[in-house]
């Protein structure tokens, strides 16, 4: 069943043992999001279809996706410090689309989930 409106909205996070700054200059790098965004995995398809927020001191990764339909999707992003600024948290906020069923919103959730953990993976190095 598809959905008229989004309705649901969902939070993933992982921690980061490194710190902010360093994570978000290697995750607004379009250059490296093969690397850890499976669904980007092909750097110059990244390169065309995924305009970031502009550069920022405040981790903000906002992005709009340009699907081959046209469609264009929004997905919030942030890279946020601990309190000692010694590790950080990297949250993507995921929204149901209209076009979307339950399950396809499952299967982004985890799919995105995976993203985080090879950006984490990648960034503790």
């Amino acid at each position: 069943m598809t959905r008229s409106a989004p309705v649901v909205s969902r939070h993933v996070s992982v921690w980061i043992e490194a710190k902010r700054e360093a994570v978000y200059a290697f995750a607004a790098d379009q250059r490296t999001l093969a690397e850890w965004a499976a669904g980007l995995a092909d750097p110059k398809l990244a390169l065309e279809v995924v305009e970031f927020a502009p550069p920022n001191e405040f981790g903000v990764l906002d992005h709009v996706v340009r699907l081959p339909s046209g469609a264009q999707v929004f997905n919030a992003m942030r890279i946020i410090p601990s309190d000692d600024e010694t590790r950080c948290e990297a949250v993507f906020t995921l929204r149901q689309r209209a076009d979307q069923t339950d399950q396809q919103f499952d299967e982004d959730v985890a799919a995105v989930t995976q993203d985080l953990l090879r950006l984490k993976r990648l960034t503790e190095r």
